[in-house]
């Protein structure tokens, strides 16, 4: 109180200003020093020695379980976030590629007795393939009508295998292949989450990337110049999900089993928490969002119907207080200075 006090008499106020580097990188990229390179690497070498050496000091298996689904969570949220942000469609159903990827795999593995290199690839691009045909009468639709066609597709794939019976109905799939290995287990869904973040800040750098912008910025005038918006909405959707069909077919063998909670509400719902925690848009946003959330779900578990409740404050606290996301915040503190100046 004393200093605010003393910074009015004085008559000066904090102004923000960019750091020189994010000036001169934001549109020429241009480097001056080794120095500069690693204040601009330093954030993605801490992720990167993060994901990899967690496992190796993690201090037990539950920890490391809880580690194993956040990641895949993660890959769910970027997915969600590319489909979002970058394509402009608003899924509610990603339940729907996850269930695919799950059920693809676990078919494969459990019905032919293919092994695990050979079902994920499999169910990924499987589970992109059929999400993208399901969706692709749908992709002229905008908003929320789009977002309610997506949100029915998991519901009716449920009934359906309830009704006839079709893979295991209600009791699922078993007998599904494992990890051969926790190192496997662990780092094929790490390597996944890298590959998976870079790959997208790629991708959207690249021409691909500015088209898809166009689009969801104003597709009427992309389309008037000629290029189908049709196909590079359906192309955004098969990346999207094949990313989250791997994320249903890791689960579907880290349990070893699927069943119709794939199809869940949950993983619908998750990516969306979580992007909107991190921050829509900001590509590491949706790992910050899952960092925080998972692990915070699981540690409230013991307090029981409390945990919902809790839950649901600590979004809401986030969503109140930064609801332009915890990466932006971070991020705006990061490159830019404050100072105090006179009035």
């Amino acid at each position: 109180m004393h200093q605010i006090k003393e910074v009015e008499e004085k008559g000066l106020r904090k102004e923000r200003i960019d750091r020189p580097i994010k000036a001169r990188t934001d549109d020429i990229y241009f480097l001056s020093s080794f120095r500069e390179i690693l204040y601009l690497l330093g954030p993605r070498i801490v992720l990167i020695l993060f994901l990899l050496l967690f496992p190796v000091f993690s201090p037990n298996p539950y920890v490391l379980r809880i580690f194993e689904l956040t990641c895949a969570s993660a890959i769910i949220a970027l997915s969600w976030d590319f489909l979002v942000s970058s394509v402009g469609l608003v899924s509610l159903g990603h339940a729907l590629f996850f269930g695919l990827g799950g059920y693809i795999a676990a078919s494969f593995s459990a019905y032919l007795g293919f092994p695990i290199f050979l079902t994920i690839p499999i169910a990924m691009v499987g589970g992109a393939a059929i999400s993208t045909l399901l969706i692709l009468p749908c992709l002229r639709l905008r908003g929320i009508y789009f977002a309610l066609v997506t949100l029915i597709y998991p519901l009716l794939l449920v009934r359906v295998i309830e009704a006839t019976a079709i893979l295991g109905g209600t009791l699922g799939i078993t007998d599904v292949e494992g990890f051969p290995n926790y190192l496997v287990e662990v780092y094929l869904v790490v390597i996944a989450l890298l590959i998976s973040f870079f790959g997208l800040r790629r991708l959207l750098n690249e021409d691909i990337g500015m088209v898809l912008r166009a689009i969801r910025d104003n597709d009427q005038m992309v389309r008037a110049s000629g290029i189908n918006v049709t196909s590079y909405r359906a192309l955004g959707v098969f990346i999207s999900s094949m990313m989250t069909s791997f994320a249903g077919a890791y689960v579907a063998h880290l349990y070893m089993f699927v069943g119709l909670p794939h199809f869940g509400l949950d993983y619908s719902i998750f990516p969306i928490a979580a992007t909107i925690v991190g921050g829509i848009g900001t590509i590491s946003g949706p790992l910050i969002g899952s960092f925080l959330l998972l692990p915070a779900s699981e540690a409230l578990r013991a307090l029981g119907p409390l945990r919902i409740v809790l839950y649901a404050l600590l979004l809401v606290v986030f969503i109140v207080g930064k609801p332009e996301g915890i990466m932006s915040y971070l991020q705006r503190k990061y490159h830019q200075i404050e100072r105090w100046i006179e009035v």
